[in-house]
């Protein structure tokens, strides 16, 4: 609710403009209401929140796809996550080169088809390093090409294994997908997935390889988000109910009781020589530090727990335990 001004202060305020201390320009300015421009192209349909929690999703695929590549051609290749941006499919397949390497997949049960596009530069240099051949790639090396040969294709194939692979990794806390390859394409106009106003969520990773660094993008549109926007809040994603935490304290005790613990008891601790103990023989007596009176220590896993007094149960060694003394208890 805006304040009221008092008779005095409007008397006051009048006065200040008469007198030109106060532009009556700068007033009417202030008045005017404040317009954030929003351009429809472009809506942004997904929250801060969820795309924080796409942001851990994505490093993860960043992470993983980035150690599969590095395994398969034997050199380090970084992939880091550079941006996600809310645009249309349109603005997507106009920002990417005329010439590129596109996967177009689909992960059910959520709909819609996924685009990994990777630049052409990074591409070649994976088929080099695949073929056994260590040179660089130049961008000079890329003029004049506009496809990618059959066996250029079929090699390209095991690295596209490995981005399907990254992806459904990287989406096992939320949900479990069957991610398959419906086709590589090498021209963004001709894709026919999505309509150019379609919504889409575009993420660009900075891809280096042997000192090059270029640029990989990911494009998922919209509809892959909507059944499952309640699993990308973090409240959701990291919140347990308080029955299903007692269910889980039950089956993490009933998995416990059943582990195998070291025990120890110690009866007690001498010092001799070298001498004394090359010369000890079958009778000989060595006395220990304990007293026969005093209770000995059992140690759980290496920590002093129980105190307990030695006996014999049948024809066997046993203690009794007399006192809890710390260690590790349940």
């Amino acid at each position: 609710m805006k304040q009221v001004l008092s008779q005095q202060e409007i008397d006051s305020l009048l006065a200040a403009v008469q007198s030109g201390e106060i532009d009556s320009e700068e007033l009417e300015e202030a008045e005017k209401p404040k317009i954030k421009a929003y351009d429809f192209r472009r809506p942004v349909r997904l929250s801060k929140e969820y795309i924080s929690t796409l942001t851990m999703i994505f490093e993860e695929f960043a992470k993983i796809a980035g150690n599969s590549l590095s395994t398969q051609v034997r050199n380090n290749v970084d992939l880091q996550l550079a941006s996600i941006e809310q645009v249309s499919f349109e603005e997507f397949t106009n920002s990417v080169p005329r010439f590129t390497w596109m996967n177009i997949f689909h992960s059910e049960p959520l709909e819609g088809v996924q685009v990994v596009e990777v630049n052409p530069q990074f591409t070649l240099q994976m088929i080099e390093l695949l073929c056994g051949s260590s040179d660089i790639i130049t961008t000079t090396e890329l003029q004049g090409k506009e496809e990618f040969t059959e066996i250029e294709l079929a090699i390209l194939e095991e690295v596209s294994a490995n981005f399907q692979r990254a992806f459904k990794a990287a989406w096992t806390d939320i949900m479990e997908l069957n991610t398959v390859l419906d086709s590589m394409a090498t021209n963004p106009q001709m894709l026919q997935s999505m309509s150019p106003n379609e919504p889409v969520v575009l993420t660009t990773f900075t891809v280096t390889l042997l000192g090059n660094q270029t640029f990989m993008n990911l494009c998922i549109p919209y509809i892959f988000f909507e059944k499952i926007l309640d699993k990308l809040s973090f409240k959701n994603w990291f919140h347990t109910e308080k029955e299903n935490s007692h269910l889980d304290s039950d089956q993490l005790e009933q998995n416990l009781q059943s582990v195998h613990v070291n025990t120890e008891v110690l009866l007690g601790k001498t010092k001799m020589t070298l001498d004394n103990f090359l010369q000890l023989e079958v009778g000989d007596i060595i006395q220990l530090d304990g007293k026969t009176s005093q209770p000995l220590i059992m140690s759980v896993e290496n920590l002093p727990s129980y105190l307990v007094k030695p006996g014999l149960k049948g024809n066997n060694l046993a203690v009794e335990v007399l006192e809890n003394i710390g260690g590790e208890t349940s």
